[in-house]
C-alpha cells in the first residue's frame, strides 16, 4: 500500500469533526447578519472546493426563499461576470472571496475585476465593508488583500482541503446568508459520523467505498454514477464529482464520476447506462414524493388517453420513474444502490455531504493513495501564471 489514511483519536477526520456549536459558529453568525444587513445581492468567488460546496449546500434555499440574493460565478467566464455586473447595484452588493490557499488565480482575478466595479458605482464610505474574505492564516495574497481593505477576514481551517470544506465557514457562511440553518446542517452530519463511529461495517459510507473498490478490482467497474431524483440536488452531483475525481485520481488508478439528474437524464444518458459497457456502479439519491406536487386532471389525462395520469401527482410520476429505472437496470446486471431521504432538509444534506466525504476517504484508504492532495494539477497551474505573465502588456 502506497498510503495509508489516518484517522483521528476519535476514528474521524477534521472535515467530519465540524460541530454544529463549534467555535466558529459565532463568528460565521455574526458574518452573516453583517452581509444580510447591508446588501441584496452576495457574489461568492472561490473555484474547485471553494464554491462548489456551498452551491449544493444553498440550492434547498430557494424552497426558504433569504433576503439575499447568492450569485456563484466560479467559472471565470468573461461574458457571465459581464452580464452580473449589468444586473447588479453596486451599492447593494456585498463580495465573499474564498481560497483556502490564498493564491487561487480564478479567484484573485475575479476580486480585482469586482474591486474595479464596485469602486467605480456606488459604494459605502469604507469600500472594504462590501468585502468579506475565507483564507488561511498567514502571508498569502488573499489575507494581505482584505487587510488592506480593512475588511472582516475569517479563517479558513488549516487542516480541512477545499474539497472537504463544505461543512467549515466556506460552506456555511453562504449557507447562513441563504437564510438555512448551520446548525441543522452540521447536526446532520454529525448523526452520519455518529453512527460511522458505532458501526463502521454498516456505514452507508464504508459499504460504499467496500463495493466501489471491489467492483473495479473483481468486475472491471471504472466509473460511479450519481443520480438524484430531486432537481435540488443538481449541484450536489457537481460537487461530489469534484470530490470524487481529484481525491481518487492518481497514480494511473481511481473510478470516473458521472453526473446524471431524475427523470431528465432518463432522456439523454440512460440507454448508455442500460445497454452500454457494463462497468458503473449506480447511485439513485430520492426523496419520497408520492402524492407530492400539481395533480392531473382525471377527466383531462382520459380525455387523451391518458388514464395512467389520471388524477396521480408530479410526484407519483417521479417516484414510478425512479423505481422503473432502477428495476431496469438491475435486470441488466448492473450494480445499483439507492439513497433515500425523508425530504430535501439541511440535517439530510449535511448527513449526505460527510457521507459522500468519508465514502472517498475509505475508498482511497482502499486503493492506497493519499485522498487530500492534487498532484497533477499543479503543473497546469503554474503554466497558467507563466503565460498570464508573457502575454503583451
Amino acid at each position: 500500500m502506497r498510503y495509508a489514511t489516518k484517522l483521528s483519536a476519535d476514528g474521524l477526520l477534521p472535515f467530519a469533526r465540524q460541530a454544529h456549536d463549534g467555535p466558529d459558529a459565532g463568528p460565521i453568525e455574526a458574518a452573516a447578519a453583517r452581509i444580510k444587513a447591508t446588501c441584496d445581492d452576495l457574489i461568492v468567488l472561490g473555484t474547485g472546493g471553494s464554491s462548489l460546496g456551498a452551491q449544493a449546500a444553498i440550492a434547498i434555499a430557494r424552497f426558504h426563499k433569504g433576503p439575499v440574493r447568492i450569485h456563484t460565478p466560479d467559472s471565470l467566464c468573461p461574458f457571465e461576470m459581464d452580464l452580473l455586473f449589468k444586473e447588479l447595484d453596486t451599492a447593494r452588493t456585498h463580495v465573499l472571496a474564498i481560497s483556502k490557499s490564498g493564491t487561487t488565480a480564478e479567484t484573485l482575478a475575479q476580486l480585482l475585476a469586482c474591486r474595479a466595479w464596485l469602486e467605480a458605482g456606488d459604494h459605502s464610505d469604507n469600500l472594504g465593508d462590501h468585502f468579506t474574505f475565507i483564507t488561511e492564516p498567514g502571508e498569502r495574497p488573499l489575507r494581505t488583500y482584505g487587510e488592506k481593505l480593512g475588511s472582516p477576514i475569517l479563517a479558513h481551517p488549516t487542516d480541512v482541503g477545499g474539497r472537504f470544506s463544505v461543512l467549515t465557514n466556506v460552506g456555511m457562511l453562504p449557507v447562513a446568508v441563504s437564510g438555512l440553518s448551520v446548525e441543522a446542517f452540521r447536526k446532520g452530519a454529525e448523526a452520519v459520523c455518529d453512527q460511522f463511529k458505532a458501526d463502521p461495517a454498516s456505514a452507508t459510507a464504508v459499504v460504499g467505498a467496500a463495493l466501489t473498490h471491489t467492483l473495479e478490482q473483481e468486475k472491471g467497474v471504472t466509473q460511479v454514477l450519481v443520480m438524484p431524483y430531486a432537481e435540488s440536488l443538481r449541484a450536489f452531483t457537481r460537487w461530489h464529482g469534484q470530490l470524487w475525481a481529484e481525491s481518487l485520481g492518481k497514480d494511473g488508478l481511481g473510478t470516473t464520476p458521472i453526473r446524471a439528474i431524475g427523470p431528465v437524464d432518463q432522456h439523454s444518458q440512460l440507454q448508455l447506462f442500460l445497454d452500454g459497457p457494463n462497468d458503473k456502479f449506480c447511485t439513485f439519491i430520492t426523496v419520497p414524493s408520492y402524492g407530492k406536487g400539481p395533480r392531473i386532471d382525471a377527466a383531462e389525462a382520459k380525455a387523451y388517453g391518458l388514464d395512467y395520469m389520471a388524477n396521480r401527482t408530479i410526484g407519483d410520476t417521479v417516484t414510478c420513474q425512479s423505481r422503473a429505472t432502477q428495476e431496469t437496470l438491475r435486470k441488466k446486471d448492473r450494480t445499483v444502490r439507492e439513497i433515500v431521504i425523508d425530504s430535501l432538509s439541511e440535517e439530510n444534506l449535511g448527513g449526505l455531504f460527510v457521507s459522500f466525504m468519508l465514502e472517498t476517504v475509505v475508498t482511497a484508504h482502499l486503493m492506497g493513495v493519499n485522498a487530500f492532495d492534487q498532484p497533477a494539477v499543479e503543473e497546469g497551474k503554474i503554466l497558467t501564471r507563466q503565460y498570464l505573465s508573457e502575454l503583451p502588456e
